[in-house]
């Protein structure tokens, strides 16, 4: 008897499994280095040559466990011993924000030395992180050190390292530092349009308009012309600083000197009445622009949806995400991060989840760790702490791992009920965020330490004061 062709199934038997996709690829190593308990064996199974590393594919890998410090750490340094991949400079620069995140500054300089002696750097993208984390640490004096000693490195300064260092520290608030630096070195690095627009935008952050117009004016002097880019500063300066008919005033001046206001112009504006509560005005510019011939962005629409879901209705927010998906633009994370927390604030938590749904079904749009913590917040603000629990499991899976805000809103609503179970999970949830390399705040350590010793749970209650302890933030008494 003659065999007929072989069957579907047989035919799926016989080749070879197709390779998995990229992102498919980096979801199942994510998930393989999170479940490992035993370092050794997770070594083996990085050496396999079965796995093409690329630097690419680490990248992916570290910045799927940035919210796992630790992890990541250990990643990085089991796959720097591998016997033929070697780490490309972007890896080590991940690896160094990684090890500024857990303020581990001994781990940085580590790193910064085993990149001079391989000579693939430290480059100015390497200390433009550095000290951006010194800043948010805390530590804008010691970011300036790090710019001043980058010779010794064998990196030098340059007008764009300059300019990254006064950013640094103008959007961590140090303005006056920034401008004092400034002052000092302008003419050592003959300071540009760049530098200038930096200065003024960190006055508008602290809502000095007067010092940002001061800058526009030297900016000219010196034979420097204001761009399009420093008109969009100074605008969004003053409906920060509340200064509405300045900002108004403003933009017509821009108009009137036929300069070509741009799609971030009316964004600006759009925004700036919006959170002023001034709707209509708002939808007007939104008018404007398009009678104008300036077509919106993605952003400009993601501006109308926040201000109308803060200050009008969710449901015409949710008409004009509508409007917005028919006209074939987009949206992106923002756009369904805004809605959600419209439909959460009003209450409307089906709805909300039915936007996440929708959101994974985008291809390039899955939910981020602010998605979730919107979700869980509100989900414990309404008393429905299970489903936020239920939520936070599927974080853990690798593809979103929780940060430091979603421990934290899941520690504060465990008090809500004031169960002993309750209180249980409080502690675990803080002894695996201190293994994830956040560290809690002393206030959160002895809140889950005085409800553990209120519901009966001295032993778990000891356990805490221990960790607490490996962090010099004991409480001055504890009675058993």
């Amino acid at each position: 008897m003659k065999a007929g062709p072989p069957s579907n199934l047989l035919r799926l038997q016989l080749q070879p499994p197709p390779p998995p996709s990229p992102a498919a690829e980096v979801s199942s190593l994510t998930t393989l280095i999170l479940a490992s308990q035993n370092p050794q064996t997770l070594a083996q199974t990085l050496h396999c040559p079965t796995i093409q590393w690329t630097p690419h594919l680490v990248n992916s890998i570290l910045k799927r466990l940035w919210n796992h410090g630790p992890k990541a750490l250990q990643f990085f340094t089991l796959l720097s011993r591998h016997p033929s991949y070697t780490h490309h400079p972007s890896s080590f620069d991940h690896a160094v924000d990684i090890s500024a995140r857990l303020r581990d500054f001994r781990s940085i300089w580590s790193l910064v030395s085993r990149m001079r002696s391989a000579r693939i750097g430290p480059s100015p993208r390497t200390f433009a992180i550095i000290t951006e984390r010194y800043a948010a640490a805390g530590k804008p004096h010691r970011a300036v050190r790090v710019f001043l000693s980058m010779q010794e490195y064998g990196c030098f300064q340059d007008l764009h390292s300059f300019n990254t260092i006064l950013d640094v520290l103008c959007k961590s608030r140090r303005v006056e530092m920034a401008y004092n630096l400034f002052k000092a070195l302008k003419g050592r690095f003959k300071a540009d349009c760049v530098t200038y627009n930096v200065m003024v935008n960190g006055w508008c952050l602290i809502k000095r308009t007067p010092k940002a117009l001061e800058m526009m004016k030297e900016m000219v002097e010196r034979g420097l012309s204001p761009n399009l880019t420093t008109f969009n500063i100074m605008l969004k300066g003053y409906f920060r600083a509340g200064q509405l008919n300045e900002a108004w005033d403003f933009f017509l001046q821009m108009k009137k000197r036929d300069f070509e206001v741009d799609v971030v112009t009316y964004t600006t504006i759009i925004h700036g009445f919006g959170v002023a509560g001034e709707i209509n005005r708002a939808r007007n510019v939104f008018d404007r622009m398009i009678n104008d011939g300036v077509l919106p962005s993605v952003a400009t629409y993601n501006a109308l949806i926040q201000v109308l879901c803060k200050k009008d209705s969710v449901e015409n927010a949710v008409l004009v995400f509508e409007e917005m998906v028919k006209k074939g633009y987009v949206p992106n994370a923002t756009t369904y991060n805004v809605v959600i927390r419209g439909l959460c604030h009003a209450g409307e938590m089906g709805r909300a989840m039915e936007f996440m749904r929708r959101m994974k079904d985008e291809e390039e749009c899955e939910p981020n760790v602010q998605t979730y913590n919107v979700l869980i917040r509100y989900f414990c603000e309404g008393g429905e702490i299970e489903k936020g629990l239920e939520l936070f499991q599927k974080m853990g899976s690798g593809d979103c791992l929780p940060n430091l805000d979603t421990y934290n809103v899941l520690i504060s609503a465990m008090f809500v009920r004031k169960k002993s179970e309750d209180m249980v999970v409080a502690g675990k949830l803080l002894i695996e965020m201190v293994d994830r390399g956040f560290l809690p705040r002393k206030i959160t350590f002895n809140l889950v330490l005085n409800g553990l010793l209120l519901t009966g749970n001295q032993g778990f209650a000891k356990e805490i004061l221990r960790l607490q302890s490996r962090f010099g933030r004991t409480p001055r008494q504890f009675k058993p």
